[in-house]
């Protein structure tokens, strides 16, 4: 299998090392083992020599030693002497093998008995071990010991087939071992492989993350790591590079919308005025001989839509101003005396409308003392005033506007509430858009142009501050008996003024 390869591959090679490992132990196993029996045996002969030679002492009659001294490892039998001069074998000096009776000779030599020789000589032999010694007895025969080399074949035979056997299992179960070990082993390339499938086909969040980066496979997990982390932190750049690019193209797009929008309700709104004083000064030209009364209001009327359309002109071109950055002249200026400002534009509102209940609620002297904004003082008047003129525009007569100055400890808030129908919340933020009026049947001349709204707006964020509806508020609820719209005024706090030292430019 293509999968596989690898791993059949290693399991290959260690079994293939390991059946050469079993077999050169099982070599060593069986050439030791020999030898160990081979001199075990030669123990036994030496014994049974030493046996044979005390027994011939004692007189022991050869039939009785024969049976004391036949076992299954050694042979005991009696030869008859043999012919003068026939070959009877190697002579053997006195000291046999480890020391024996019988020495050591160069194997298979032979040499015949020496005359008057009565020690063991050796009969055979296969190297240096002898396999029979022969023993003169008495009458002239000999007594024969010779190994039996059928039990040791046995033993050799019976090894080789269990190291074999368990040479074998051996192999057999290290192969086992080794798939398992190396599939345990190679599971974390089986894991890339599944991650790396994984995110080709989409799914771009998933990590190896090994638990020990030190090793072969960590490290190469690590890198596959980091090489994805490289990728992703390069596509998402480039996909905020484009998005950022697409977010561009929007707001360039909404931005000539917005401009091409101005630009239409700027001119539908100066047409209204500039068409009504061409038809009085029409009017005045075709005329003159109307009566003075009627000339008259004919040239109040158009100085009154040539004042609305000087005061249009002028409040777009302070927005422009605002925007484009307009120069404030700061000073500190106190809480208690903000809300002096807010009392100041409440006595004009109640002159403009004196069917309307203004009131003011601030915090008490003593918890504002010490605090204050940083501000212009005529343009936080007119933000004021803008919002006078918006709630005194849609509460109706006998209506209630409240104005609150309130503080936190970073900001300082100034909250203007009417008892008027209040404000969709689909257009709680439309409002701040020039030139949007949500009530495009009423009449122009009491309904204002606006701009109002966004002009104080505007000169809120330029003093760092923020203007915008209370969604939710008690207003909204009519918890608190108005009802109606709720706009707040949000300014930070400049640190505290000097109790000592009055405000200045």
């Amino acid at each position: 299998m293509r999968h596989s390869s690898l791993r059949w591959r290693v399991t290959v090679v260690v079994i293939a090392v390991a059946a050469l490992l079993v077999l050169g132990v099982g070599v060593v196993v069986d050439v030791v083992l020999d030898q160990q029996l081979s001199h075990q045996q030669d123990a036994q002969l030496s014994v049974h020599v030493q046996r044979a030679t005390m027994l011939i002492q004692q007189g022991v009659p050869a039939d009785q030693m024969i049976r004391q001294l036949h076992d299954r490892a050694v042979l005991a039998e009696i030869q008859p002497p043999a012919p003068a001069g026939t070959d009877v074998g190697a002579v053997m000096p006195n000291g046999g093998p480890n020391g024996g009776p019988s020495g050591g000779s160069s194997g298979g030599t032979t040499a015949g008995q020496p005359d008057g020789h009565t020690g063991p000589y050796h009969l055979t032999g296969d190297g240096d071990r002898p396999e029979s010694i022969a023993v003169p007895l008495p009458d002239g025969s000999r007594l024969v010991l010779t190994t039996n080399d059928d039990n040791l074949d046995t033993v050799r035979a019976q090894l080789r087939v269990l190291l074999a056997w368990v040479g074998g299992i051996g192999l057999v179960l290290a192969a086992v071992a080794m798939l398992i070990g190396v599939r345990a082993a190679l599971r974390p390339l089986d894991t890339m492989t599944s991650l790396a499938e994984a995110i080709t086909a989409g799914d771009r969040g998933r990590r190896l993350r090994p638990r020990d980066p030190d090793t072969e496979l960590g490290r190469t997990a690590a890198a596959f790591d980091a090489m994805l982390d490289a990728l992703e932190s390069a596509q998402a750049a480039a996909e905020a590079a484009t998005g950022q690019a697409r977010q561009a193209e929007t707001t360039a797009k909404r931005s000539e919308a917005t401009l091409r929008r101005f630009l239409s309700d700027a001119a539908h709104e100066l047409r209204t005025p500039l068409t009504g004083m061409q038809g009085l000064a029409e009017t005045l030209v075709r005329h003159p001989d109307l009566e003075l009364s009627r000339r008259e209001d004919l040239a109040t009327t158009m100085v009154r839509e040539t004042r609305r359309a000087t005061n249009l002109v002028a409040e777009m071109l302070e927005l422009a101003h605002i925007e484009g950055g307009l120069p404030l002249r700061r000073r500190h200026l106190g809480l208690a005396a903000l809300a002096e400002l807010a009392e100041a534009e409440i006595r004009r509102t109640q002159l403009l409308a004196p069917a309307l209940t203004v009131t003011l609620d601030a915090d008490e002297p003593g918890e504002v003392d010490g605090l204050g904004v940083l501000a212009d003082e005529g343009r936080i008047s007119q933000i004021v005033s803008n919002l006078l003129n918006n709630a005194r525009r849609h509460t109706p007569a006998g209506g209630t506007v409240r104005v609150s100055v309130r503080h936190t400890a970073a900001v300082a808030l100034l909250t203007v509430r009417d008892s008027g129908p209040g404000v969709p919340a689909a257009d709680r933020e439309r409002i701040f858009d020039r030139l949007v009026r949500l009530d495009d049947a009423r009449a122009r001349d009491s309904g204002g142009a606006g701009l109002g709204l966004p002009i104080a707006r505007a000169l809120a964020r330029a003093h760092g501050g923020e203007l915008a509806y209370l969604p939710g508020s008690a207003a909204d609820s009519g918890a608190d008996g108005i009802g109606g719209a709720a706009f707040q005024l949000r300014l930070p706090l400049g640190g505290a003024v000097p109790a000592d030292q009055p405000d200045s430019d």
